[in-house]
């Protein structure tokens, strides 16, 4: 790892804001990304809104893997909000600056909903396993205590550890540029800015990630390579074929969100580009946000006469 040398104090500025350049670098698409965000926010507030709201009133959609899907699809609408709001404000605007403290808050909120949905991500799967591998103890594993305690730890556990992450970044000293090449305060490009040894913070990153993201990631492996073992037992080819059609789907965003994160935050540091970064950002914080409803929702039979009985009241 590379580490910039440690400035004297004469030359270390406090910093009060930072710019977020986003994508200052396309001048002439600012419009059209904005346009085409504020639809990508729309769909994604819409279709979780949506799914979040059947799950709660209709008496067919009260089992488990449902009200996983309903804490998701909230879980889904805080993530994006933690960004997109004020990548539209700043398209729209044209004025980057963003506090320090407001930074500081943004990159808390996304670590917290990012680490929520990878270890959400995590128990959905083996929600799945216990239902298709083991039916008959499904109602008992599964039971109502259980799935709270899930996802109560789901949305509490990162809390702490992601609040201790983010002061330990910005307790760093900041000289020089105060330019975030990206659309939000995310962890490399603010350590990019930081002055002096950041070796320990980085190790510190490479901790939290491996515990909520590879850890997650390999445990939802795990439980849908079991699911998949089961699938091709099953004695008709329309069975195995419709179940398939469903896992790699579902396979799909769970190897794009992990594997986007993965990359960002478990490379090392002399290798991060900035572009790259910005790229594989959206994938984890906007693009699977838009598509999950779609995958684990609206493709349900369930959800969609659900859905259908909604509108015709």
């Amino acid at each position: 790892m590379n580490h910039q040398e440690k400035p004297t104090k004469d030359n270390l500025t406090e910093l009060m804001e930072f710019v977020l350049l986003g994508f200052a670098d396309m001048p002439h698409c600012q419009w059209f990304l904005f346009g085409l965000f504020l639809i990508i926010y729309i769909i994604i507030l819409m279709s979780n809104g949506t799914i979040f709201l059947i799950t709660k009133m209709d008496p067919a959609l009260q089992s488990p893997m449902y009200f996983f899907l309903s804490n998701f699809s909230f879980l889904e609408t805080c993530y994006v909000s933690a960004t997109l709001p004020r990548m539209l404000l700043n398209l729209g605007t044209q004025r980057r600056r963003i506090s320090v403290v407001a930074c500081a808050t943004q990159m808390c909120l996304v670590l917290i909903f990012g680490g929520t949905e990878c270890l959400l991500l995590a128990v959905m799967a083996y929600d799945r396993y216990v239902a298709i591998c083991k039916p008959l103890h499904y109602p008992l594993v599964m039971n109502h205590r259980v799935c709270i305690q899930l996802v109560t730890g789901s949305w509490t556990i990162g809390i702490p550890i992601m609040t201790r992450l983010t002061y330990q970044i910005f307790s760093l000293p900041f000289c020089g540029s105060n330019q975030i090449n990206h659309f939000f305060c995310d962890i490399p490009p603010i350590l990019k800015l930081a002055c002096g040894d950041v070796f320990a913070n980085e190790m510190l990153v490479y901790t939290v990630a491996m515990l909520f993201v590879m850890v997650p990631f390999l445990l939802t492996l795990d439980s849908y390579s079991k699911i998949i073992s089961v699938i091709l037992k099953l004695p008709s080819a329309t069975s195995r074929a419709k179940a398939f059609s469903t896992c790699s789907s579902h396979l799909m965003v769970v190897v794009v969100f992990f594997g986007s994160g993965i990359i960002t935050y478990l490379r090392p540091s002399s290798r991060h580009s900035e572009k790259i970064d910005k790229v594989l950002s959206l994938f984890y914080t906007i693009l699977t946000p838009m598509f999950n409803p779609m995958i684990y929702s609206l493709r349900n039979k369930d959800v969609i006469m659900a859905l259908r009985k909604l509108l015709c009241k």
